[in-house]
């Protein structure tokens, strides 16, 4: 027995020793780990409790237009915070805070004499001036870290491509959010040696790291021309009852992006950051998020396909008796009585959807989608810009010969504005498809970024000088003869397409957009686009909704320019003998109606589909200029 209990005892005293052993080598593992690894953190960990710190908000950078005109700037202001425990006068705190912050008293009451938090951050972004008043108090538990907030010397002109940031001057939407990183910039802070109550220590350690401002940005917008695109917006907007204008104009050589904007909008000093509906759909750049179907802008890429291949001529005549029947379907023209025989330029200039339905056809639908996949249709341009979409093309699978014809004339397929317009610039410029930029360059930083990351062929040089020659005899004897500039080559393309709500096509809503170019020196040098979401005063035809509009931006970008005409496409101005009062035509037929007023020098369209004119639009007795364009109603 007694064998057994020494044998017992001491098999348990060796197992005693060998827990002990292994929990002082846990330990010792324990304390090597916190010592040699884990120190440093734990250092900063304890400081932070030893330390009390304010932040010190970094400058963002400034955003210029190209010509170096500030567009965005940072101005100093403050942010205030109270330590309730260092506070040893909470009503006066109170009082002072309330009057010149305009904050209710008995919040700030609660706030300064809360003890649930060390510090409470009372308000961001209050200006110097009243930051200067809170100090001259004296107040203890107070403190104050400085910041800045952006302001916008121009107001309204470039919001919506600028964007917006939040409170703590975070980029939220456009260039501030995408080049957020850049212009941002590193917080500082100030950190002051305090009693576990957050009450500093007098004469204890202090330490200061200041903040690192962020780069300015330099982009491709001119400022002018910006606002001169913004009036136009604004103008459209009003006068055509729309819902939305939006326009876009870019420097078809380089990709970059001039000038981007949608109306309404709103001053950017005066955010109605109280109404988050009206912020946010108005802060929207709808040329670089939105999609859209872009009617019969689209033909001008059927046109450059056709050509590129061979497969048409200027010389070809085609017969449209108002329809094409494909697949067993009846596809209609727009003008369903047909436009009879014509050429090629004047299927173009009449937009008749017979002629590019023939053209799509013949081309077919492999080759179709390669060159839409060419020119960047269906996907994204690489616009430095967030929120872009690659729009909407049917799966080339699922594609019959009348889908392909429909999307020959710009139905059956939607695209964003940006993408369009990168498109249509290359056909225009020499046929080479370049991303579009808004920024050029970081100039503090000795960068450069407008180089594009793209720049490709798509159609040779031929081709793109004989889409554009076409294009001009569409502005200078058809539908887009509103935007004419006197002295300059102007060419374009008028589009209305029918507009879809929920999936569904919306009876009597439209847009109606114009598409165009200004030679300068014969050099295809700016483009616009510009669309009206659902017109409704003057009818829904692209050339009398949009295309006037167009040629008052490039008359403004001509004359900010100081561009030399060419006396060969000098244009006189209008005399009084060129104006016409115009005549009432209600009651003729529609043929006879046109014939009346197309020999008064009248640029006319017809709306409706009826035997007999019932009236005009503008209506009879207006003064009208000769060429204007003046629609007949049936």
């Amino acid at each position: 027995m007694s064998t057994y209990t020494q044998t017992s005892l001491r098999k348990r005293s060796y197992v005693f020793i060998a827990v002990v052993l292994v929990i002082l080598s846990a330990l010792g593992g324990r304390l090597l780990y916190i010592q040699l690894l884990n120190g440093h953190m734990l250092q900063l960990r304890a400081r932070e409790q030893w330390y009390r710190d304010l932040p010190l908000g970094s400058r963002r950078g400034n955003i210029l237009d190209r010509n170096g005109v500030i567009m965005v700037e940072s101005v100093a202001t403050f942010s205030v915070y109270v330590r309730p425990v260092a506070i040893t006068d909470p009503e006066q705190v109170a009082t002072v805070l309330s009057r010149l912050l305009n904050m209710p008293y008995q919040f700030l009451y609660g706030k300064v004499t809360s003890r649930t938090v060390s510090e409470w951050l009372i308000r961001m972004q209050v200006p110097k001036s009243t930051a200067m008043q809170i100090v001259s108090h004296e107040m203890d538990g107070v403190f104050l870290s400085q910041t800045y907030r952006r302001t916008y010397p121009l107001g309204a002109v470039g919001g919506q491509v600028l964007g917006m940031v939040s409170v703590d001057n975070r980029g939220q939407e456009g260039i501030e959010a995408f080049y957020d990183s850049i212009l941002r910039g590193t917080d500082g802070r100030i950190a002051r040696a305090s009693d576990l109550r957050g009450i500093p220590i007098p004469n204890g350690t202090e330490f200061f790291l200041p903040a690192t401002p962020g780069f300015d940005l330099t982009l491709n917008i001119d400022s002018v021309i910006q606002n001169i695109l913004q009036t136009q917006l604004a103008r459209a907007y009003w006068e055509q009852g729309a819902v939305g204008v939006s326009g876009l104009v870019m420097c078809i050589q380089t990709g970059g992006i001039v000038a981007s904007a949608s109306a309404p909008f709103f001053d950017m000093n005066s955010q109605p950051r109280d109404c988050a509906l009206t912020l946010m759909t108005q802060i929207k750049n709808l040329p670089m998020v939105n999609v859209l179907e872009p009617g019969s802008t689209f033909k001008i890429l059927t046109l450059a396909i056709a050509i590129e291949l061979g497969l048409v001529d200027e010389s070809e005549t085609f017969n449209c008796p108002g329809f094409r029947v494909i697949d067993g379907e009846r596809v209609k023209c727009w003008r369903t009585k047909g436009h009879g025989v014509q050429d090629l330029v004047g299927g173009v200039k009449s937009s008749c959807n017979a002629v590019f339905m023939d053209l799509a056809l013949r081309i077919g639908v492999e080759r179709y989608y390669e060159f839409m996949k060419r020119f960047g249709i269906g996907s994204k341009t690489g616009v430095d810009f967030y929120g872009e979409p690659s729009g909407l093309v049917l799966p080339i699978r699922y594609v019959r010969p009348v889908d392909l014809a429909r999307i020959g004339f710009g139905h059956a397929v939607a695209v964003s504005p940006i993408q369009f317009q990168a498109a249509i610039n290359a056909i225009i410029g020499d046929g080479i498809l370049r991303t579009p930029r808004f920024a050029h360059s970081v100039p503090t930083a000795g960068t450069t970024i407008d180089r594009p990351i793209r720049e490709q062929r798509v159609i040779s040089a031929e081709t793109s000088r004989r889409v554009r020659d076409i294009m001009i005899q569409v502005v200078d004897a058809g539908s887009g003869r509103h935007s004419q500039v006197s002295g300059f080559q102007v060419g374009g393309k008028t589009g209305t397409a029918q507009k879809y709500v929920d999936g569904v096509i919306a009876g009597g809503k439209y847009i109606s957009s114009f598409i165009s170019f200004i030679n300068v020196n014969g050099v295809p040098r700016y483009s616009v686009f510009f669309y009206v979401d659902e017109p409704s005063k003057m009818g829904y035809y692209g050339s009398i909704v949009a295309a006037p509009y167009v040629g008052y931006i490039f008359r403004d970008i001509v004359a900010y320019l100081d561009l030399s005409p060419d006396p060969q496409f000098y244009k006189p101005s209008a005399t009084p003998d060129q104006f016409i009062t115009l005549p009432s035509v209600a009651g003729l037929t529609t043929f006879n109606a046109v014939s009346r007023l197309q020999s008064l020098g009248v640029f006319v369209q017809v709306s409706g589909e009826g035997f007999t004119a019932t009236g005009t639009f503008p209506a009879a007795g207006s003064r009208v200029l000769v060429g204007q364009p003046v629609v007949i109603r049936t």
